[in-house]
């Protein structure tokens, strides 16, 4: 059972994370997307739906460092 409350904390802590990237990518604020995507990789979906909204934030700055993550395999 401490596995599943493990998992359950970490799919919750990345299910923040997503939230919080959201949220940097709807205030046009780069360094703190920057910032929290350093050193992670994203799914094909979440990084397509990101780049999406980051167009329609029109933050160029924020689209190509999106574009630019690598994809988890």
């Amino acid at each position: 059972m401490t596995s599943n409350t493990s998992d359950s904390n970490q799919h919750d802590q990345s299910i923040g994370d997503f939230a919080a990237i959201k949220t940097s990518i709807a205030n046009g604020d780069i360094d703190e997307v920057k910032a929290r995507l350093d050193g992670k990789s994203l799914k094909s979906l979440e990084k397509d739906y990101l780049i999406d909204l980051a167009k329609l934030s029109g933050n160029s700055d924020i689209v190509d460092t999106l574009e630019a993550m690598p994809e988890a395999k």
